[in-house]
């Protein structure tokens, strides 16, 4: 799976993807990110690539032309024909898992496009067939954390990326609520104690109150 980031602040990314099972998963080439910065393609010689809109508001909206040329770099790279590219928008159809499970089965390459400031001028959409979504209703400053959100949830639905393939939550019997040792401890005078259910090695009412607690 190769994620190809359309962004203007591609370092956004540097400390989520260089920790933990993303940076794993990189460096056992399970997935991979590339960026694509909109400045890298405009025509300006200062770089500028955002312009006040049409229609009068406050803000800036960065223009079409620079993000179609990185988009189409990015096409470039891509051999395969099971891609998909992404348009952040909060106004667009709702993330969910399943969602995701669809991405990592389907498609090789998924191209994210990361909006900022007033937003990218929507010609961008009908140059080229995007899918617009959303990770939640609310506004970000920009689409980079959304972004991060996306492969984030994309990459755990990629065999190999978290080792065992039954850590996926959704797809067992998973509490909300876990607990690990000490068995009980001491907190201003209040004992503090594991579930007796989880004590007692009975795996249907465990998963019983599993479920009951899954929120």
């Amino acid at each position: 799976m190769v994620f190809h980031v359309i962004t203007l602040f591609p370092s956004a990314f540097d400390s989520y993807l260089g920790e933990s099972i993303l940076k794993r998963a990189i460096e056992d080439k399970k997935i991979k990110v590339k960026f694509y910065n909109p400045r890298d393609f405009t025509e300006d010689k200062h770089k500028r690539i955002d312009r006040s809109p049409y229609g009068g508001g406050p803000g800036m909206v960065i223009q079409a032309e620079p993000v179609i040329r990185a988009i189409q770099n990015a096409k470039l790279k891509i051999k395969s024909k099971n891609t998909k590219i992404i348009w952040l928008s909060p106004s667009g159809k709702q993330f969910t898992n399943e969602y995701a499970k669809k991405m990592a089965g389907k498609c090789s390459d998924i191209i994210i496009i990361c909006g900022r400031y007033e937003g990218i001028d929507a010609r961008v959409k009908k140059a080229f067939k995007v899918e617009e979504i959303s990770v939640g209703p609310f506004v970000l400053t920009g689409g980079e954390l959304a972004a991060e959100i996306l492969i984030d949830v994309i990459s755990r639905q990629v065999e190999g990326v978290l080792g065992d393939f039954n850590s996926l939550e959704e797809s067992r019997v998973a509490s909300s609520d876990v607990y690990t040792r000490p068995e009980i401890f001491e907190y201003k005078g209040k004992k503090l104690r594991v579930p007796k259910i989880l004590l007692s090695g009975h795996r249907a009412k465990i998963d019983e109150w599993k479920l009951k607690h899954n929120k």
